[in-house]
């Protein structure tokens, strides 16, 4: 890519009508893509749209919708008039999205079809418009304003700035409250650029977009990324789910794939790791590292065909992927990577590439990006991560105090995650420094690791280690339809039976539980969680909900 003179999104996106105006931009599964002077014209098109509502700069203009390639064209329309886009996760409460709508004075609102209920009853002083995304028909307007025309033009010309804000992204995160974070068009733009240095992207890529674009993750690295280097992404219709998904796949053929570990960890002990364990004399062979090694290679040949058969590129964030999971991948040559960051740091910090992954690191920072682990402890070298550069945040929205406790004066943020560095400058995540629980002899205890060995006992889904008067406690949610398909033909014998069986896991788990973990972290009592924990966007358990 040559040289851009602003690290805007209307002058990276000038530089791709230029160099790639003929290639495929964005599309639905199973569609013909638009092309990316196709989009620009869309993008024009809806920049007099906003222009006739009234939409000035620095007005904030929110996006509830699924994905589709309209919620990019409305993304960058609202940016490149210098206003300000408000992305609001579809899975947000009613109460969450008003009040994200009041907080952020958003004069207008682009909503999808399914989602328009969840506005529906929403009154306030600062919301002018609704306009559906589908089409960019009026749902609701304070103008007499024309109607959407894809030949009209915008009467103004823009000037937006690098430093200019772009958008305020409302994390719905693990520790409760909402923070509205000021990402500027530098910020989001360096991070995109730095990405595509740690994996190489050009037009013949084609990108299948699984996570909501409302989510940074998705954002920055499949929205803008993909934007700058030329890059087709192609969106689904419906949620997705496996019926949906796999012929997708098939379809699309995609070489890059951004993901969070829940779905590479459910494939693996729901279809891989069963299809290794089932039978006696083949999990006996599996024991073997030799046989292990090359069963895992033809698994992972055929995860490679389940995903089109063409990924070079399947990207792990959001969360800690399971130890036994990389293990698994490493060994099955799947072409995975990890990438670490945070919404406020818009978002990647750190990652690698398929082929310089290391077991259980995150990889190095990305190039002009610094990071540190601030006082270090003396013996462990672990210590909370701080990151600095371009793409850390301008700041919480209204928020001035809360902002000064996470950013220092001299710009280095500071993570709240607990991390070490190996010789090679190589980044190793622990854990959240608020998960850490504090043992009887103040000895420190990682909920995570515990959770990662209990996740990997036959049934389980999910768990939260949490502390309960001074004793730890594992609530742990069983795949209890599977328990039930396996033991089918003995349920008749006795009408209780899926509940003894469980309750007969339970015991088994806290003996496998404790002769793995080391004497501090033992679980002294197991809870059965009927039903699945609440997730944030990236498939992070909602854990202040458990405490």
């Amino acid at each position: 890519m040559k040289k851009i003179p602003k690290l805007t999104f209307p002058d990276l996106f000038k530089n791709t009508v230029k160099n790639y105006g003929n290639k495929n931009a964005l599309a639905f599964v199973g569609e013909t893509p638009i092309k990316f002077k196709d989009v620009e014209k869309q993008i024009l098109a809806l920049m007099a749209y906003l222009e006739n509502l009234d939409i000035k700069p620095n007005d904030k203009v929110a996006i509830l919708s699924t994905n589709m390639p309209n919620w990019g064209i409305t993304y960058f329309a609202i940016t490149f008039i210098g206003a300000v886009a408000v992305p609001l996760l579809p899975d947000f409460h009613q109460s969450e999205i008003e009040n994200i709508l009041n907080h952020s004075e958003a004069k207008a609102i682009f909503v999808s079809k399914g989602l328009s209920i969840k506005i529906k009853d929403i009154k306030n002083n600062y919301l002018k418009n609704r306009i559906k995304i589908e089409d960019f028909s009026i749902i609701e307007t304070d103008h007499t304003s024309k109607a959407y025309n894809l030949e009209a033009k915008p009467a103004k010309e823009y000037h937006v700035e690098e430093d200019d804000l772009a958008t305020i992204i409302y994390t719905s995160g693990t520790t409760g409250k909402s923070k509205g974070v000021m990402l500027s068009h530098k910020n989001i733009s360096f991070d995109a650029i730095a990405a595509g240095k740690v994996q190489p992207i050009n037009e013949t890529d084609r990108f299948l977009s699984i996570l909501p674009l409302s989510h940074t993750y998705e954002n920055t690295l499949g929205l803008i990324l993909p934007m700058i280097y030329g890059a087709c992404v192609y969106y689904l219709r419906k949620p997705p789910v496996p019926a949906v998904l796999l012929p997708a796949l098939k379809k699309v053929k995609p070489t890059l794939i951004l993901s969070v570990p829940l779905i590479i960890e459910k494939i693996y002990r729901s279809k891989i790791l069963p299809s290794f364990t089932d039978k006696w004399y083949i999990n006996l062979l599996y024991k073997i590292p030799f046989v292990r090694k090359k069963l895992n290679l033809i698994a992972g040949k055929k995860l490679i065909q389940t995903f089109g058969g063409k990924v070079k590129f399947f990207g792990i964030g959001g969360a800690k992927l399971d130890k036994n999971v990389e293990k698994f991948l490493i060994e099955a040559k799947f072409p995975y990577a990890i990438g670490y960051g945070l919404t406020e740091t818009s978002p990647l910090v750190a990652g690698s590439n398929p082929q310089n992954t290391i077991l259980q690191s995150t990889g190095p920072s990305v190039q002009g990006i610094e990071l540190k682990i601030h006082n270090p402890n003396k013996k462990t070298k672990e210590g909370e991560i701080w990151v600095k550069g371009p793409n850390v945040m301008k700041g919480y929205y209204k928020e001035p105090e809360l902002t000064k406790k996470v950013l220092t004066e001299d710009g280095w943020f500071k993570t709240g995650d607990l991390g070490t560095f190996d010789k090679n400058n190589f980044l190793f995540i622990r854990g959240r420094i608020k998960n850490i629980i504090v043992g009887a002899s103040g000895e420190n205890i990682y909920p995570e690791e515990i959770e990662s060995v209990i996740n990997n006992f036959r049934y389980v889904v999910e768990s939260v280690v949490v502390q309960q008067k001074g004793k730890l406690v594992a609530m742990v949610h069983f795949n209890l339809e599977e328990i039930e398909k396996k033991y089918q033909n003995l349920r008749d014998e006795a009408t209780n039976f899926i509940e003894r069986k469980t309750e007969d896991l339970i015991k088994e788990l806290k003996i496998h539980i404790n002769t793995h973990v080391n004497k501090f972290s033992q679980v002294q009592k197991i809870i059965l969680q009927p039903i699945p924990f609440k997730k944030t966007a990236t498939h992070k358990i909602k854990r202040y909900l458990y405490y």
